[in-house]
């Protein structure tokens, strides 16, 4: 009886067991059912979700976005590239150019200078019989030269066995490189002494002069400008001196040649007085030239060789090397915009050379074709001045 009701009792048990799972399963299905209703259905819903599946054409986002602090602008840099549009406001006049132009032109009247020093002293050693042979007779000769003219008279007196006064006076004028010379009187003398008792091989001393005390001088200068070329001319007056010793050594190889080598020392001066620019169209950056002294000094090294054909027909030719040193420019110019200039005069180097040709047309006549010039670079050049003149022996 116990077993019985125990066997019930489990039964029991086991029947309220099943009857309260089967109770839970039934209340979990109407909601799991619930959930996948909420999202296969399409009833609409009062309170819908939002929908995060991708869309093939995104929408734009309304998220409101803060708003920026202003911020002060940076300055313009200047771009590389310059605007096309025109300024409303046109730009200033500006004057040429051509100051420094200008002031550089002032070293070409410095070599027109230097380049005067040296012709007048070739013209004036024509006085000292540069090409004559070292002794001969008693002689005056009148000549007459182109390419530089001149005119005038020069001779050779001996004042004793050994020594003898050479002389000259002439009338020039020349022009080279952008000046011109007129007016000029040169005058010239020197004092030889030859050894005439040492014989046929010996030595012989120079010393001696050229004076040009007044001359009429013009020089030019160029330069450029902006608006284009500019040429001017300055008129005004100079004068010229130089001093020399001259030392050699002389031999009569033979009754009709004559040689001599020597060497010779020069100081030359050049006074200029002041000027300004002569008034022209357009010269906008004029000079003043103050009034100065150019000077220079020379040693040449030469030789001469004088030689009778026949009995009527004398030749001579001469030459040597020039060179100058301790040279210095009086120019002290004043150029519009670009101050006070003071050019320097550089030292240079050339060759001078000499020729006659005599023939003698009676006893003691004889009329001389004769050319001396340089050859060397600028400021000096190639220059030649040739002649003829007619020359008493007595």
């Amino acid at each position: 009886m116990v077993k019985l009701n125990l066997r019930r009792f489990i039964l029991a048990a086991a029947l309220t067991a099943t009857a309260a799972l089967a109770l839970v399963a039934s209340a979990a299905r109407p909601a799991a059912a619930a959930v996948a209703c909420e999202s296969e259905c399409s009833e609409p819903n009062p309170n819908p979700s939002p929908t995060y599946s991708p869309s093939p054409y995104p929408s734009p986002t309304y998220s409101p976005s803060p708003t920026p602090t202003p911020t002060p602008a940076p300055s313009p840099s200047p771009s590389p590239y310059p605007s096309s549009s025109p300024s409303p406001y046109p730009p200033p006049p500006t004057g040429p150019t051509g100051a420094d132009s200008s002031g550089n032109s002032i070293g070409g009247l410095a070599n027109q200078r230097f380049n005067q020093m040296i012709t007048n002293r070739v013209l004036g050693t024509v006085l000292l019989g540069v090409n004559e042979q070292v002794n001969c007779s008693d002689c005056i000769s009148a000549f007459g030269s182109a390419g530089s003219f001149s005119a005038g008279i020069h001779g050779r007196k001996e004042l004793t066995n050994n020594l003898s006064l050479l002389a000259g006076i002439a009338y020039t004028q020349y022009n080279e490189g952008g000046y011109h010379i007129t007016s000029a009187p040169i005058g010239a003398f020197a004092l030889r002494y030859d050894f005439t008792d040492w014989g046929s091989s010996r030595p012989f001393f120079d010393v001696g002069t050229i004076l040009t005390p007044w001359e009429k001088a013009r020089y030019t200068r160029n330069y450029n400008t902006s608006l284009g070329p500019v040429t001017v001319t300055g008129s005004t007056n100079a004068s010229n001196y130089a001093v020399y010793g001259r030392a050699g050594w002389m031999s009569r190889v033979s009754p009709r040649d004559e040689v001599a080598a020597s060497i010779e020392v020069w100081q030359l001066w050049q006074r200029v007085s002041g000027y300004s620019d002569s008034a022209v169209a357009f010269n906008p950056f004029d000079a003043n030239i103050a009034t100065g002294t150019d000077r220079t000094s020379l040693v040449k090294i030469g030789a001469q060789w004088t030689h009778l054909f026949s009995n009527n027909i004398e030749t001579n030719i001469n030459g040597g090397w020039v060179q100058s040193f301790a040279s210095h420019s009086g120019i002290v110019a004043t150029v519009t915009g670009d101050g006070v200039v003071v050019p320097t005069m550089g030292n240079q180097g050339w060759f001078e050379y000499g020729g006659r040709l005599g023939f003698r047309v009676q006893k003691g006549w004889v009329v001389d074709l004769f050319a001396n010039g340089t050859l060397g670079p600028q400021p000096v050049g190639n220059t030649i001045h040739g002649g003829v003149g007619l020359r008493i022996n007595y």
